[in-house]
């Protein structure tokens, strides 16, 4: 059954989808780049997102600020991404079931770590003292922590655009990724930049994990959560594709938001039928490359 919704609850609404879909694009930007770059379907980006949450708010909760929190959350977990991916993902180069079988099992061993170590207890930090309250606007009251974390999404999409397509290091990765012999001829380190592109997906997911923390708070399964929304966008905007990634993101956080609000019995089907259209109309999603 439909339910009713005002006209003030829909534009809260679109702004709490418009805040999801940015946290959303935070996560499947890595996820995003690692698939479709390097053809490595990592079922642990959730795990990421999950354990830099962990830390970030461990951070918080010895008194460090809350940007250097979330920013050494990314360094940590890039940090362990590119150890996982040097020394076991690296020995699995072409092996789709191999890479999908080590990379679940590493996110139930995440998983069961991050229970031991911050227990089932569910953590929900605070947002920067600067953002908290909200900004009213129309009669309307509007939470700043949730317009920041859009405003950090649009600046790390245009970060990403400018790295990936206007810079040298960019064009070695697109090099590598098109025909990575022929760009090892040409003296490109394939291997090292496919290292970089992986510590800098679980370096986002972390990121992303810190930066939903004070709305979703962080608990046992988030990681399980969040990674079918992460397949969902990049299904949905296209394998590889930043501007896919985004756009997805943000048709996610709609469709999700207003799905419950108004379907709340169909809620899941809102939520998946789109991503099932994609998959039979335009497998390669709605910004992705048809492979040659």
């Amino acid at each position: 059954m439909m339910q009713q919704i005002t006209s003030a609850q829909a534009v809260i609404l679109a702004i709490n989808s418009f805040a999801l879909g940015g946290l959303l694009f935070l996560l499947s930007a890595g996820f995003s780049l690692i698939f479709g770059l390097m053809r490595i379907p990592n079922l642990m980006h959730g795990a990421f997102f999950m354990l830099g949450a962990y830390f970030g708010v461990s951070f918080l909760d010895w008194g460090m600020n809350f940007w250097l929190a979330a920013l050494l959350s990314g360094l940590a977990m890039a940090a362990i991404g590119g150890v996982i991916e040097r020394l076991l993902l690296r020995r699995l180069e072409g092996q789709v079931l191999p890479q999908v079988l080590l990379t679940l099992g590493f996110a139930f061993i995440i998983a069961d770590i991050c229970l031991m170590i911050w227990t089932g207890d569910p953590w929900q930090p605070t947002p920067p003292p600067e953002l908290r309250g909200a900004v009213q606007a129309m009669g309307l009251f509007f939470p700043r922590y949730r317009l920041a974390v859009l405003a950090v999404a649009v600046a790390v999409a245009i970060a990403l655009w400018i790295l990936v397509d206007w810079t040298r290091l960019g064009a070695m990765i697109r090099a590598g990724v098109d025909d990575p012999q022929i760009a090892r001829v040409c003296g490109i380190k394939v291997s090292q930049l496919f290292t970089l592109v992986f510590c800098l997906g679980a370096a986002l997911a972390a990121f992303a994990g810190v930066m939903g923390a004070p709305f979703l708070s962080v608990y046992p399964g988030l990681d399980f959560e969040m990674l079918p929304l992460a397949l969902i966008v990049v299904i949905l905007g296209g394998t590889g594709s930043l501007l896919g990634a985004l756009v997805g993101s943000f048709i996610l956080g709609f469709l999700y938001n207003f799905g419950q609000a108004m379907f709340p019995d169909l809620a899941y089907v809102i939520l998946f039928l789109p991503m099932l259209l994609v998959l039979v109309l335009r497998p390669q999603g709605l910004f992705g490359r048809v492979e040659a």
